[in-house]
């Protein structure tokens, strides 16, 4: 029995690491690296960067990516910034598909160590929960696709928290990502329109201005798609109601 319980307990140790790992990476990369992923090293650094675009352009596109999926899969610092560096280096197309593509593999990976290391456990006492549990855990299984756009499109949701919960709820791994790679889209492709006149601003010696997010122009049609995501979840409330 005693090995056992050993043996049970360097298993659930194992299953945490990678989560453990990224939590720990979050927490020293938030100390180290806030001073330089920002938009006055982009600038400082703009020439060199452009330089070895032109110059390497398949390395350049590789490399941002994968500086992308680590910033998401660590929750780093930046990935605002990076993702305008995105459309600064690249335009706005296909700028915003490496952005999408960097953003969905990153929260793939965050979300395979927190169902790894928490999910499944998580996921099973909710289904076997009852009262307040149970319900919680029928609305999600009932919703999940409007569910997961939804805490897409929602920019107060943080992109930490929009990968880690699905794990924790049991949704499956398909439809995250599938979710995640069209539930950014409009957010990606806003942000890297914007970082694609980054240029001009930093001739000027300036810093952006994402205040532009926020404008009606952009943010009507972002809050328009919220309420259409969440157009099924008040159909099946309504149904519901009737039937009683």
């Amino acid at each position: 029995m005693k090995d056992n319980r050993s043996g049970a307990g360097s298993g659930a140790l194992w299953r945490r690491a990678p989560l453990v790992a990224i939590l720990v990476i979050a927490g020293a990369g938030l100390i180290l690296l806030r001073d330089h992923l920002s938009f006055e090293a982009l600038r400082d650094n703009r020439d060199a960067l452009l330089a070895f675009r032109d110059s390497h352009y398949l390395l350049a596109v590789g490399g941002f990516i994968a500086a992308y999926v680590a910033i998401v899969a660590f929750s780093l610092p930046g990935a605002t910034v990076a993702t305008l560096t995105g459309g600064f280096l690249f335009a706005t197309f296909p700028g915003a598909l490496f952005n999408i593509a960097g953003a969905t593999i990153g929260a793939a990976l965050i979300f395979l160590a927190a169902r790894l290391g928490l999910g499944d456990r998580l996921a099973a006492r909710m289904d076997t929960g009852e009262g307040a549990i149970r319900r919680i855990k029928q609305g999600i299984d009932s919703n999940q696709w409007s569910m997961l756009f939804l805490i897409r499109l929602v920019p107060a949701v943080p992109f930490f928290v929009a990968n880690i919960v699905p794990a924790l709820v049991g949704v499956p791994f398909y439809r995250f990502v599938i979710s995640t790679a069209i539930g950014i889209i409009p957010g990606a492709v806003v942000y890297t329109s914007v970082g694609a006149g980054l240029g001009e601003v930093f001739e000027r010696g300036g810093v952006p201005d994402l205040g532009i997010i926020f404008e009606p122009r952009i943010l009507l049609p972002l809050l328009g798609l919220c309420a259409l995501a969440t157009l099924p979840i008040i159909i099946k409330a309504v149904r519901g109601k009737s039937e009683l």
